[in-house]
């Protein structure tokens, strides 16, 4: 008799140490699993900034390489292939935008193309460079 209370007694002590411990482990999964999902979002707005800041990138390499072609484009040859250059550029803006019009088109690259006009005029010799305030009276005016 002493030998079944002895027997119950040890697995009631090991029962209740197994329900104990499945618990604690079911407590620290929980846990866990927030960790994980916190960490999914973060690197999913990482990624989402990431691409932003690609997309950002490749717009401005976009407008320099426009500013490059309208200071090459002196004949007459050039600026029938600037209007070319621009027409697809803003046919390819409008399947990204289709609700945009020609002036939101004209008002972003002017945006763009001042973010980066600095580094343009900086590799012009000094006597080829125009004035800062001559450039920007030329920008169109956006209220947007």
């Amino acid at each position: 008799m002493l030998a079944l209370i002895k027997n119950t007694t040890f697995l009631l002590i090991m029962c209740a140490t197994l329900a104990i411990s499945t618990a604690s482990l079911a407590v620290k999964t929980v846990g866990l699993s927030a960790q994980v999902a916190g960490l999914s979002a973060s690197a999913a707005s990482a990624a989402i900034a990431h691409r932003k800041e690609l997309a950002s990138a490749i717009s401005r390499a976009k407008a320099k390489a426009r500013l490059r072609r309208f200071v090459a484009a002196i004949p007459l040859a050039g600026i029938a292939a600037v209007g070319e250059f621009e027409r697809r550029d803003f046919l390819a803006w409008q399947e990204e935008n289709p609700e945009g019009s020609f002036k939101q088109y004209s008002c972003e690259i002017a945006a763009l193309s001042a973010e980066v006009l600095d580094e343009v005029l900086q590799e012009l010799p000094e006597l080829a460079r125009p004035s800062p305030e001559r450039v920007l009276s030329m920008l169109p005016e956006c209220t947007e």
